[in-house]
């Protein structure tokens, strides 16, 4: 088991101090395989898909305000981040990779920071965080809070400065950054509550009750247990199934039916949500391809949740978290008597990490 303090940190691990507050931007920044969720002190809660690949769109825009793919620059290379077919994100290198720095930045950019320098609290998977020993793996934590501070410019400020401070697209600086474990970030949104008078405390009651939460996400199924403010490391860990797994599920089945060597990302990504695909002009119901990859997912999924958590008979709660709970909401509604999906489960992880941020980083909250 590991134990939860209110971490002191070095003066190196600590926010920089500014004299001028207002010009920093605090953020949540849930940067998973799938999408990108930001969390914003005003309340603001943004996704964007994490959809991007080496090289020039080649695009021209007949109208600026209709632009979709957007263009940055880091390391030297170019990349297009939008409505393009994106490269695989489901590698291990991907937290700390050009690709992950480029869609950060369209992320923030998308939230309104062009310009700004800012503090941000990520996360990585439980298994890419901790050793089964629940030793920290300090070199990937490293590597992921060294990488996003690299520099990543939009390639429109590089060519044309001036037209682009007009735009608002000057790059959005990463002063400060801290890795925490993604599905105990939501354990941070549980337990850390804002008040009616708009202040904060630590809800007594939920951060001593044994909880177990559930991130289903993209690429990764995380499982957190934490009792007496300490994680359970033998209930706690990764699966390497998320919803992109459905993705490429109906993707295998699409290419066998209809014959069919290459797909893009995109049109396979529509056909999962509406569960249509458009081929020369026609619509084709997919609708049994993806309720198939859906049932192997929840399958495969049920059988890790019942291996890590049993019956959950001593967990006061079960909290599932992130996207893929919500989208596999009626599969997953009857695993525990006392399960719950977490309100806007998606960003459960992005607003947790922004409290984290704001009242771990900077200053510990007082227990209610």
């Amino acid at each position: 088991m590991t134990e939860l303090t209110d971490e002191k940190f070095s003066d190196e691990d600590k926010p920089p101090v500014t004299t001028h507050p207002m010009a920093v931007g605090q953020v949540g920044l849930d940067d998973g395989y799938a999408y990108t969720k930001v969390a914003l002190p005003d309340g603001r809660l943004l996704a964007v898909p994490s959809r991007a690949r080496m090289g020039s769109a080649s695009v021209t825009w007949i109208r600026d305000e209709e632009q979709k793919i957007f263009e940055y620059e880091t390391g030297g290379s170019v990349y297009s981040v939008g409505a393009v077919d994106g490269e695989p994100t489901q590698f291990d290198e991907y937290p700390g990779s050009a690709l992950n720095r480029v869609i950060v930045q369209h992320a923030l950019q998308q939230a309104g920071l062009s310009g700004r320098s800012v503090h941000v609290v990520t996360g990585l998977p439980v298994s890419a965080f901790y050793r089964n020993d629940g030793q920290q793996r300090r070199r990937a934590i490293q590597a992921k809070r060294e990488g996003l501070k690299l520099a990543v410019e939009p390639v429109v400020a590089r060519k044309a400065s001036q037209r682009a401070a007009q735009q608002g697209l000057l790059k959005v600086s990463i002063a400060f950054h801290e890795v925490i474990p993604e599905a105990l970030a939501a354990w941070y949104d549980y337990v850390i509550v804002m008040t009616d008078d708009d202040g904060v405390t630590l809800d007594a009651d939920r951060v001593n009750a044994p909880i177990a939460i559930v991130d289903i996400g993209g690429r990764t199924t995380d499982y957190v247990v934490v009792q007496d403010q300490g994680i359970v490391h033998g209930s706690s860990g990764s699966l390497n199934r998320g919803m992109l797994n459905v993705k490429i599920r109906v993707a295998n089945r699409i290419q066998e039916q209809f014959d069919i060597n290459e797909l893009g990302e995109q049109s396979i990504s529509r056909a999962v949500d509406t569960h249509r695909l458009r081929l020369h002009g026609k619509d084709h119901d997919v609708s049994a391809m993806v309720a198939e990859a859906k049932r192997e997912l929840v399958e495969r999924l049920y059988t890790e949740t019942r291996r890590k958590l049993g019956l959950g008979v001593e967990l006061d709660r079960v909290l599932f978290v992130g996207g893929g709970s919500a989208a596999l909401a009626a599969d997953i509604a009857n695993w525990f008597p006392n399960q719950t999906i977490a309100d806007h489960a998606a960003f459960a992880n992005a607003r947790g990490m922004l409290k984290y941020l704001q009242f771990v980083c900077d200053a510990p909250v007082r227990e209610g």
